[in-house]
């Protein structure tokens, strides 16, 4: 028989109040009532997260390994494998997370590069315009 205590969705969805607030990640359910104080990006972020599986938003935001550290201090128990709620696995938050780092590292290579051209485009109207010295 395991020790490991498995939480219903009922459950997950009976604690989703700043009194008593627990969020599924990653198959795994976290009793966070006592962090939301804490937590940099305030309450509401998690609150909107309460009853469903947020796996997803909590990779998408790239929390710190300091983050992570905390969460089997908070660690509730399994969530029911059989369950009406549809979870995200790891493997695929983090194949969602890859995909949203790749669009930001494009978005950050327009933004350097951008510059850049608008600069030399300026140093080239001031040359041409002023008259090149021969």
């Amino acid at each position: 028989m395991s020790d490991k205590k498995i939480v219903t969705l009922d459950e997950l969805r009976a604690n989703n109040t700043k009194d008593s607030l627990y969020v599924l990640l990653h198959e795994k359910v976290y009793d966070v009532t006592k962090f939301l104080d804490e937590h940099p990006g305030g309450d509401e972020v998690i609150l909107a997260e309460a009853s469903q599986d947020a796996t997803e938003a909590f990779e998408d935001v790239g929390h710190s390994d300091e983050a992570r550290e905390l969460l089997p201090g908070m660690l509730v128990g399994e969530f029911e494998k059989n369950s009406a709620l549809k979870t995200t696995t790891g493997a695929a938050a983090l194949q969602g997370n890859r995909v949203s780092n790749a669009v930001v590292e494009q978005g950050s290579n327009v933004f350097y590069w951008a510059p850049l051209a608008l600069l030399a485009g300026w140093f080239a109207y001031r040359f041409y315009s002023t008259g090149a010295p021969y």
